[in-house]
């Protein structure tokens, strides 16, 4: 065996000894942050919970399962179902269904598919955590929006929205103007 040879070799098993545990690693990852074509199996990291489930047939009153474990402290913005039409931006008017929960209780405290009507706004008008989370959303498509107190309604709450809650939204985009 030439030295060439016996080098070539070496170098091989050096690039495969420091690669393998970067592939190894990378294919253990997802890109679609755990979701199953059943809808969203969130399992968050920050959250330190248990999935949160949701159902992925968008056009129909979504079911989410309660949360548990400590809530994320940092917004977090999922596609359950990538829509196809025209895209959310910050100046934008929406029409959407939604369904809003609690994340300590795990009780629903709104829903437009109860009161039998979606909501339009201006998402300019609304909290910033709708505002942070709802831009690149599609028309058709069913978003799940976790957002912290500082993105929501802080230590004061809103009626229902108690003090410093986190809130769980299932949003589904009907309209953008």
């Amino acid at each position: 065996m030439s030295t060439n040879s016996k080098f070539s070799k070496k170098r091989n098993l050096f690039a495969f000894l420091l690669l393998a545990p970067i592939v190894l690693a990378l294919s253990a990852c997802t890109t679609n942050g755990g979701i199953s074509s059943k809808g969203t199996s969130m399992s968050d990291s920050q959250a330190n919970s248990a999935p949160l489930t949701v159902s992925a047939n968008a056009g129909h009153e979504p079911t989410i399962s309660k949360p548990s474990g400590k809530a994320p402290e940092s917004l977090i913005s999922h596609d359950v179902v990538v829509g196809t039409g025209n895209t959310a931006t910050i100046n934008s008017t929406l029409t959407v269904h939604y369904v809003l929960m609690s994340w300590s209780t795990g009780k629903v405290i709104q829903s437009s598919w109860t009161s039998g009507s979606p909501a339009t706004f201006a998402l300019s008008q609304v909290i910033q955590g709708w505002q942070k989370g709802m831009p690149g959303m599609r028309e058709g498509g069913r978003r799940l929006l976790i957002i912290p107190p500082s993105l929501g309604y802080g230590a004061s709450g809103a009626g229902p929205i108690g003090a410093n809650e986190t809130l769980v939204f299932v949003v589904d985009l009907v309209k953008v103007a």
